[in-house]
Order: C-alpha cells, then structure tokens, then sequence
C-alpha cells in the first residue's frame, strides 16, 4: 500500500513537473513589417519618421548591424522565414516560386511541441493550387492571410480602391469581420490578435504558449496614411527640406534605375507612425497581462524599403547610406532592421553577428530549449549564442542571394547571384558577363568596385557562387 502510495505521488509529481515546464516555455510574437527600410526606424538612425515605440523596445534587447532578408522582394523572403531554406531551392522567384505542403515550417514545428500557433496578415505564399494555406502549414487560427500581397485599401473596405494603387482583390483580406467604413487594415489585424490573447491567455486561460506571426500588410503600398498624420509629415517635409538645395531628390544611375535620396513621402510617414502605434499597442497588451516578461519579441521587415525605381511609379523612402532598395541584392535591398527581446534572457545592446531571414527558424528552436532540426532548415544557422551575449563568429559561414527575375522597368534591378562572405560581398551579373566586389565593413554604400583590384577575392567567391548555384538547383 505504502509503495503504490509513493508510485502515485511520484506520477502526480511528474504531472506537475510536465506541466510546469509547458508553462514556462516562452511565448514567441514575430513582428514582420512588409516593405520596411533599414533606415525607416528611430533605433537605425532616422530623423524623419517617428517611431517611438519601437525604439523603446528595442532598447530592451539586442539589436543587429547586420541583418538581412533571404531576397529583396516578399515571397521569396517570406518562405526563407518559413522554412529555413534559400528560396533558390525552390526556383524562387519564379514559376515555381510558393511553399509547398511537404514543407515543415517553423509554425509546424512550434505546434508540435505544444503552441498554439496564429497568423495575423500577410501570407503571401500559395498563390496557385501548388502552393499551400497558413492552416495547412501549422497555424490553427488565421486572420486575413492567404495568396493576397496587398489590399486595395488599407481602409475598410479594403477591396475598393481609394487612393494610391492596389492591384490585387485581396479575397483572404476581405474575410476579416465586417467593420465601419474608414477602419484601418493595421488596426483591425492588432485588435484580432490581441482580442484572440484576451480570450486565451488572460486570467491564464490556455497553458500552452502561444507563437503568433503579425505580419502586417503595411507599410507596403497603396499608399495611404490616416490624414491627421499625413498632414502632421507634410508640414515636417516642408520644414526641414524648406531650405535644401536639393529640389529634384531623385538620382539615375544604369544599374540601379532612379533612386529616392532623402525621407519625404508625408504618406508613407503617417503609415509608419500607425505601424508603431499598433506595435506598442501589442506590448503595453503585454505587459498589462503579465505575458511581457516570458515573451520573446522578434521585430523585422521582409527586406529593404522601396527606394528605386525604372518607371515613373511613387517611391516610399531612401534607405542611404545603404544602395539601391527593394528588387536589388545592394544592401539597401536586403538589410533590414532587427531586435530580438526577451526580458532579463536576452543580452542588450549592438551585435555585428552577420544573420538571414534563414537562421530565425533553428533560433526560436534553441530559445525554447528544443533540439534544432538541420534536415528541415537546410540554410538557417541559430544565432542564440549572439542573443545570450556570447562571441558568434560567422565570418566563414558565406550568404547568398540569388535573383534570376528582375524587374528592370518597375524597380531597376538586374539579374544577378550575390554571396557575402566576411567582410567581402560579390554581386555576379552573370546573364551581362560582370561582378562588381565590395568590402561591405568599409564601404557600406558600395560606392568601390573593387573586382579588378582584387582578382584572387574576386575568383574565390565567383567560385562559391557558381558551386552554390549548382548545389540548389537554381534556376537562371
């Protein structure tokens, strides 16, 4: 009796045990911007746009000089998240360019080890009937995200234009619950999510930890801030540019098509000030439920602002001193803003830890505490050593970038396979016959070409390039 007595407290101990270890695993929030610059944010050095709640955030954790996108433009750079692997692999971009069912995405694996997973905006991945739903992919709830990669309107309701261009129907947008007329997209997409929180983890409803992925549409055109604050950043433009000499704030160069030099579009800064509202709209949600302390809080874009052009099309902002924007493998391109928080567990500060939009699926992993899973993210590499405050050298591990679908007409950009590898960067322009090889720690505008000054850099990355473009199967 006395033995069965021990054996059955022993069990109930264990219980608890388990239990309490599924409580006390950390939540996980990624907040992915669509079409945010490197230099949109406070934190990264704007003077322009106003983002203080990012800003605070981002003091409260650590902060990368040098993040990256997987690619320049949405789809390709959202499957790298997803998956943990180049999008090369899939012929991306390109006719075979969605998320396929037999991928494992870091939604399934947090689901199997006992999340509860939501989406909140922006899926942008099955585009045709290869290509598969967030709910087929691990996310059991899911709030306006599906083949759509914008709304008409960013005011309800959202499949009629009004101003700017949106150029897509946007049905999984349209399946949101019915509003009033003028609600904004953000805004409905933060009140889903945190209303889906006050239901299941206030008052510690649910037990199980919650991943969600906001990802929300803005600042991605149509252009359209709420007009109280586009009137606030038009009279700002005008008073700090009132006096430039620089009237025409465009510079054409062959490779890069026309590029935006300075931070004026009053629209696109009232969309940013939005976007930050609703961000810290979500933290203070947080912190009021007692959710802030055991959440790690992931901020990022999907790649470079859009800040060039080959046609006449609006431009969003500048991302100098960085190159080029949005299409092209330049920095301006693929850096993206980047802080990752986790109260009193993450270090504070700056890191110089090269990471990709790869690595964020083998880092959530190790942050939980589960074993990484290298067959599922082939390319991602855990950058948890760096957020613990550890030296993480990476300079030997290269990084590539592969865009064999230009869009020289719309955004300026040429086809083209890129590979950092330390402080060296090489972009081969192979359907044109030429590189162009910078050292990025010196010049990070990449204004020095310095592939005819040195050969031997210059052949051993074309070399690890071409050996890559075969190892992927990449299309050109």
């Amino acid at each position: 009796m006395i033995i069965k007595l021990l054996l059955f407290t022993l069990l109930l101990n264990l219980n608890f045990i388990e239990e309490k270890s599924k409580k006390e695993k950390p939540n996980i929030l990624f907040f992915l911007v669509d079409d945010l610059g490197w230099y949109d944010v406070g934190f990264q050095g704007s003077k322009f746009y106003e983002t203080p709640h990012i800003d605070s955030l981002s003091n409260r954790g650590m902060k990368f000089k040098n993040a990256y996108s997987a690619h320049p433009r949405c789809v390709p750079s959202r499957y790298a998240i997803m998956t943990g692997k180049y999008p090369a692999r899939t012929k991306s971009p390109g006719p075979g360019s969605q998320l396929l069912k037999s991928e494992y995405t870091i939604a399934e694996a947090l689901r199997d080890n006992g999340y509860s997973t939501l989406i909140s905006g922006k899926w942008h991945l099955s585009r045709n009937e290869r290509g598969s739903s967030p709910e087929e992919q691990g996310f059991e709830k899911n709030f306006g995200g599906g083949d759509s990669g914008v709304p008409k309107s960013y005011f309800y309701p959202y499949n009629i234009q009004k101003r700017g261009k949106g150029n897509e129907n946007a049905p999984d947008i349209t399946k949101l619950p019915e509003v009033e007329e003028g609600y904004h997209l953000t805004d409905q997409l933060t009140d889903l999510t945190l209303n889906w929180l006050e239901e299941n983890y206030t008052n510690k409803k649910n037990i199980k930890p919650f991943f969600i992925y906001l990802s929300h549409y803005e600042v991605h055109t149509p252009f359209e801030g709420k007009l109280d604050l586009e009137e606030k950043y038009k009279n700002k433009a005008e008073k700090i540019y009132q006096n430039t000499d620089l009237k025409n704030p465009f510079l054409f160069e062959t490779t890069t098509g026309e590029t935006k030099l300075r931070q004026d579009n009053h629209i696109y800064a009232a969309m940013i000030e939005n976007l930050d509202s609703n961000f810290g709209k979500v933290i203070n949600f947080l912190k009021e439920n007692n959710l802030y302390k055991n959440t790690i809080i992931v901020f990022t874009s999907d790649h470079g602002g859009l800040s060039n052009r080959g046609n006449g099309r609006p431009l969003a902002t500048s991302n100098l001193p960085l190159r080029a924007g949005k299409g092209h493998n330049y920095e301006g391109g693929i850096k993206v803003p980047l802080f990752v928080v986790w109260e009193n567990k993450i270090k504070k500060g700056w890191t110089n830890t090269v990471v990709t939009g790869t690595d964020h699926y083998p880092t959530l992993l190790e942050l939980i505490g589960e074993n990484i899973m290298e067959e599922k993210h082939l390319d991602g590499l855990s950058f948890k050593n760096s957020l613990m405050g550890k030296n993480q050298d990476n300079s030997k591990r290269p990084i590539y970038w592969h865009s064999p679908r230009p869009r020289p007409q719309s955004t300026g950009d040429l086809a083209n396979t890129t590979v950092r590898l330390g402080d060296f960067k090489l972009l081969d322009f192979y359907k044109e016959g030429r590189v162009e090889l910078y050292n990025i720690k010196k010049d990070q505008g990449e204004t020095i070409n310095l592939a005819d000054k040195m050969p031997k850099k210059k052949n051993d990355l074309l070399n690890l390039i071409n050996n890559w473009r075969v190892s992927v199967e990449a299309i050109e």
